[in-house]
């Protein structure tokens, strides 16, 4: 689901790797892009065609630039019944009220895409002020109060393909209960990784669960809307 939902990409970082091109509409301030009205009467139309392990809030943008994400979570699992995923790319952690609108979900997925600010500059692109320290601190705090599956995701491409190790001590520093190793697979301007690279990245992440974006099986996903999805995400 997508809380945000403008045409154009809205989002707090401008990544050199996205599917969905540039940042058409760079955003740091938290406001209400789509009412819990629509919210729940699309919720209340589709809840008796879907069978679903999770609701997931990502979209074409970032998901907790939406103010009234807690709320959406809420009414999600009052009307769904299911347990409740976020797509985050961590650059909002630092507030306290993301933190606590990311709390009232089941699974929080959080991306960390480089070893130090220079590289998170060169891939991320953020608008945000926050630097890179302080959101890997943001997300090493939420992970102690965090009751729910706290998974890392993280996109290898050639610029940090080297600093895998220094990526894993990051990710050993925080404890997540997944690390997801990816590498761009859908169209973008950027090369993926081979599956070769990819395996020797893993070997650095000694003592973590790994998820490898060549290796996992991933299940079937039914979108609400399919048109809505196929424009935000190409299929492979």
């Amino acid at each position: 689901m997508d809380l945000v939902s403008t045409e154009g990409k809205t989002c707090s970082f401008d990544c050199i790797y996205c599917q969905l091109g540039r940042t058409i509409y760079p955003q740091v301030e938290r406001r209400e892009f789509v009412t819990m009205t629509q919210l729940t009467r699309e919720l209340e139309e589709v809840k008796n065609n879907v069978v679903a392990d999770y609701v997931t809030f990502s979209g074409m943008a970032e998901p907790t630039l939406a103010s009234n994400l807690g709320e959406a979570i809420r009414i999600a699992k009052s009307i769904l019944s299911v347990p409740v995923a976020i797509l985050t790319n961590s650059s909002l952690m630092p507030r306290e009220d993301v933190c606590s609108d990311l709390a009232q979900a089941d699974v929080v997925v959080a991306k960390i895409d480089a070893a130090n600010e220079h590289m998170f500059r060169q891939i991320n692109n953020p608008v945000v002020g926050y630097s890179f320290d302080q959101i890997l601190y943001s997300i090493e705090d939420f992970r102690k109060s965090f009751k729910g599956k706290l998974d890392l995701q993280m996109m290898f491409i050639s610029i940090n393909k080297n600093y895998a190790s220094q990526m894993a001590d990051i990710a050993r520093q925080i404890s997540p209960d997944e690390v997801q190793l990816n590498t761009p697979l859908r169209p973008c301007p950027v090369k993926p990784l081979t599956p070769e690279a990819m395996a020797i990245i893993k070997n650095e992440f000694t003592g973590l669960r790994v998820v490898n974006v060549y290796q996992g099986l991933k299940p079937e996903v039914m979108p609400l809307n399919l048109e809505e999805t196929l424009r935000r995400r190409p299929k492979l």
